[in-house]
């Protein structure tokens, strides 16, 4: 049986695979997605599913660039340090407007840089305290008053920087769509304005990081240039003023295939950070991470070894040996060493990591981040056969939610499915079968019926169903994910090709007529060619079974053509693992 659970969007460089709901799958479960930890030279056998954070949620400040592992949140707070562009006050009288407060410059802080930043803080206070409504209608009338101005013919600074702050007061409620029509109207501001203008080089460096956050990397290209050029006009090209809208830029070059680009802009940065702030700045920890998680993806892990482990000596230096920041930062060169093969090593520094973590009582137990690290350990704990020290975490991880957030919260559902997914690797099909109705049930407390989410842990328990030899509730399940995935992403979805994969096992087995059978295959086939390539592993493998069926059918001028193509995949395969 081939079947894999995918992420939705997006469904590439995913795979199917075969036997059953097999220990590699993504989610399809909105809420939940998988960390996968890979060793070199090794097929990880075991893949586990975590809940994220919410980023856009945080994305209040620029956020430059996204790094991987348990270094994440401290980067963030790194970047936000680096890249700050308002000074902060309070006080904010929300009755008026930000064009119409009058009070007067104080401290040196310009009075209108000011009353921006004061809005910012009562936009995030709200959103904080729960009252997005209010947030949303404080941006809305600051709107208003900004678009009067700008339809009356003013497009100055003013303008331009009221309408940066609503649209990153609209970026941390989450409002997408908002922002992207605020950031159009304020590129219509911002193209006229000098590049000499106060506050320009803030309000670009803020529409460079909504563009990438929005996915609009090309405008987003362009407003990082912009800003670079005026910065190293006034400051000269080795200020540190340029890491802000530099790291931006990196990002996006990482982002769109333009590795070699992105790596020369990460090196510029580290090297304007060492003149300007010394080699052991914390600092420099944000264009460190970000050029290893990039030779990482780019298959270098070897190189972005020294990085981590650079990383972890400024942390080190910087708050000692028992800090929480150190203890993230050694999880990060766990993440390497599973890079890099050295899966023991791995495993000693992501425990000694978690301990050094609960020590410092640096972040609460239930923490998303902590989450995170004890999954990765557990995975790599199941994919070097120790699968009992790796149940005992996915267990503890099931406690932490159900104590924290109630016994049947919809969050306890990701630890559930881990456990059963574990359980299913031992071949203890009985207590899987348990956690997998278990996490069923909360799920239909808490979405609708025909949500897709719910197919995620049906056709798990539908696949644990059939190993149990339980067939006819097995195709009923399956044929439930079936009628809910074509619903919800049409019937030509690798979702549904998933789903289909799995029903012709289930009914092979149930003696189905073979010609039916064929039929599915030939569906799976198709979405696979769509998604996959015609030369993929994953059609290779359909190809091998409907090899079979025409066999079995007679179709022997069928089988000839689909032979002939399966035997040029297998001797291609066949080279590759040679090498």
């Amino acid at each position: 049986m081939a079947v894999s659970l995918l992420h939705h969007p997006p469904l590439s460089n995913q795979r199917i695979t075969q036997a059953f709901v097999d220990l590699n799958s993504r989610s399809l479960q909105r809420g939940i997605t998988c960390f996968s930890i890979c060793l070199q030279k090794q097929k990880c056998s075991i893949e586990l599913y975590m809940i994220p954070t919410t980023t856009v949620a945080r994305h209040w400040m620029l956020k430059t660039f996204a790094s991987a592992g348990s270094l994440n949140a401290e980067v963030e707070c790194q970047e936000n340090h680096i890249s700050s562009g308002f000074s902060t006050s309070n006080d904010f009288r929300r009755s008026k407007t930000v064009a119409d407060s009058s009070s007067k410059p104080s401290d040196g802080v310009n009075d209108f840089e000011r009353q921006l930043q004061e809005l910012f803080d009562e936009v995030k206070m709200m959103i904080k305290m729960g009252n997005k409504n209010d947030a949303m209608d404080l941006l809305q009338a600051n709107y208003e008053f900004v678009k009067e101005q700008i339809n009356a013919g003013s497009r100055g600074i003013e303008e331009a920087a009221t309408l940066d702050i609503i649209a990153l007061g609209y970026m941390a409620i989450g409002d997408l769509k908002s922002v992207g029509f605020i950031l159009n109207k304020l590129d219509e501001v911002v193209e006229s304005l000098k590049d000499d203008e106060p506050l320009l080089d803030s309000v670009l460096i803020h529409m460079g990081s909504m563009y990438s956050a929005l996915g609009k990397f090309e405008k987003s290209m362009l407003v990082y240039q912009r800003v670079i050029a005026i910065l190293e006009r006034i400051h000269g090209k080795g200020s540190a003023f340029l890491v802000s809208p530099l790291l931006g830029m990196a990002k996006i070059l990482g982002s769109i295939g333009k590795a070699t680009k992105a790596i020369e802009v990460y090196q510029r940065v580290i090297s304007i950070l060492e003149s300007s702030r010394g080699a052991e700045s914390k600092d420099l920890v944000v264009p460190l991470s970000g050029l290893g998680n990039l030779l990482i993806k780019e298959g270098r892990a070897t190189d972005a070894e020294s990085l981590f482990n650079r990383i972890l000596s400024i942390y080190k230096e910087s708050y000692g040996e028992y800090d929480g920041r150190f203890g993230m930062a050694l999880c990060s060169v766990a993440h390497v060493k599973c890079a890099t093969g050295n899966a023991e090593e791995a495993i000693n520094l992501y425990r000694k990591a978690l301990q050094v973590i609960k020590d410092a009582d640096y972040m609460a137990l239930d923490d998303s981040i902590m989450e995170r690290m004890r999954i990765d350990l557990a995975e790599l704990l199941h994919v070097v056969g120790r699968g009992n020290e790796g149940r005992e975490l996915l267990e503890e991880c099931l406690l932490i939610t159900e104590k924290y957030k109630g016994k049947d919260h919809p969050s306890s559902v990701t630890h559930l499915i881990n456990l059963a997914t574990s359980y299913s690797q031992s071949k203890n099909y009985v207590q899987a079968e348990r956690l997998l109705r278990t996490s069923l049930e909360i799920m239909m407390k808490s979405v609708r019926p025909d949500d897709s989410s719910i197919t995620f842990p049906m056709l798990h328990l539908a696949v644990t169903l059939y190993r149990l030899n339980q067939d006819e509730e097995a195709e009923q399940l399956t044929l439930e994910v079936l009628r809910i995935r074509e619903k919800a992403f049409g019937k030509d979805s690798l979702p549904v090709g998933e789903a289909l994969d799995c029903l012709v096992s289930i009914q092979t087995r149930l003696g189905k007529p073979e010609a039916e059978l064929l039929d599915l295959l030939k569906q799976v086939l198709k979405i696979q060619e769509k998604e996959f390539g015609y030369e993929s592993e994953e059609v290779m493998r359909t190809l091998k079974k409907i090899v079979f069926y025409l066999d079995k059918t007679g179709r022997k001028d069928e089988k000839f053509s689909m032979q002939k193509r399966l035997s040029v995949l297998r001797m291609k395969y066949n080279q590759m693992m040679q090498y």
